[in-house]
């Protein structure tokens, strides 16, 4: 998948390859998220029969194809043309989940009609009243799976993309012309494609109306400050949620405890592909300790995965289930829903050749194959 980083890097203009490959500060985290696999070793077992293996791997009583899905990536509907539904038909068709982003620029129910079983990733501030009814939306659209995404509290220092001029909304400028300009493929496939056929991107699922256009001149900023979600948000949340309640962004074993304790179904260990906190402590150095305190959750993993074998680290440490980005949003803006289907091809692929390598028959058999 090493292949998809230089050809979305020359095909998206530089504004957009810097928002979606870059961390915050001196990028610390994101880097640490791809070594931390370094440090951990494969063992094999010989003369094991694997010729009836499986990759398959079952989460919250459904059996995915493969155990890893689509993690949520906002804004992915500006580096390829309506890259969130390209997302969702793909995972439906190959049988993986795909969780839609909060940020997303395609509504909700547009990509529920293209595959209901999609879930959904949600920002929150403190207000219960605009919780309620964003929930609301997100239950009426046919969501039973939702994420609140909690490592957030205000934004990150992305120096790197603010200098290039990516915000929420984008303030159109000179260089930023330019730079669009000198990408003719982006320009015509993506944005001129998207301003035909839907007009001008928003942010379409913030609330229960369309929110803030992701370019223009006037428009305020999005609200980004939420420092006021706290547990007791959460337990009301799940009080009130009838379908399954995840948060996103756990680094610590005690939040896990009190996210089983008030009934979470599941966390995702993630430091934010590292674009939040820089030198935030890579998610895998801490999984094991974390799923040591998961109770009845599932412990959901993402940061950093760029192969099959990554994903078999993940789960022998102690996940349950991958979730894998950039390399989905890459497919996505280069070859639309083909692409997004090759990505999920090739992890499936070398999952299943390692596991084969391992001595394995199953997934579940990982956890005495590491050494680290």
């Amino acid at each position: 998948m090493e292949d998809l980083d230089p050809l979305a890097q020359s095909y998206l203009p530089q504004a957009l390859w810097e928002f979606g490959s870059v961390g915050v500060e001196d990028n610390l985290s994101r880097n640490a998220n791809r070594d931390a696999f370094n440090d951990i070793w494969l063992q094999p077992r010989v003369l094991n029969n694997v010729s009836n293996r499986t990759i398959r791997h079952s989460l919250f009583n459904k059996n995915y194809s493969a155990p890893f899905g689509i993690a949520p990536m906002g804004a992915s509907a500006m580096f390829g043309f309506e890259a969130d539904l390209n997302f969702a038909r793909a995972a439906k068709k190959e049988n993986i989940p795909f969780v839609v982003s909060g940020s997303a620029l395609v509504p909700i129910e547009k990509i529920t009609a293209v595959n209901p079983e999609v879930w959904f990733q949600a920002y929150v501030d403190a207000d219960r009243c605009s919780i309620g009814i964003l929930t609301d939306r997100i239950w009426n659209a046919g969501i039973r799976n939702l994420v609140i995404t909690v490592d957030v509290p205000v934004p990150g220092n992305r120096a790197a993309t603010l200098r290039k001029g990516f915000e929420y909304p984008i303030r159109p400028n000179f260089n930023m012309a330019v730079d669009a300009l000198t990408h003719p493929s982006w320009l015509i496939k993506t944005f001129f494609r998207t301003l035909l056929s839907s007009g001008l991107p928003h942010i379409e699922n913030y609330g229960p109306t369309r929110g803030i256009p992701i370019i223009s001149l006037g428009a305020s900023q999005r609200k980004h400050v939420r420092d006021g979600l706290n547990w007791e948000d959460i337990q009301w949340l799940r009080e009130r949620w009838k379908g399954r309640l995840m948060i996103k962004g756990v680094l610590s074993a005690e939040d896990a405890k009190i996210g089983n304790s008030i009934g979470l179904d599941g966390i995702f260990v993630s430091n934010h592909g590292g674009r939040q906190l820089d030198t935030a402590v890579a998610p895998l150095k801490v999984l094991a300790s974390i799923a040591a305190e998961k109770g009845n959750m599932a412990v959901l993993f993402d940061g950093g995965i760029r192969r099959g074998t990554d994903i078999i680290k993940a789960l022998a440490v102690g996940a349950d289930f991958i979730f894998v980005g950039r390399p989905f949003l890459y497919g996505a803006a280069l070859y639309e829903e083909a692409g997004v289907t090759h990505v999920i091809n090739l992890l499936s692929e070398e999952i299943d050749r390692n596991v084969a390598l391992l001595g394995c028959s199953n997934l579940n058999e990982l956890a005495s194959r590491i050494i680290s």
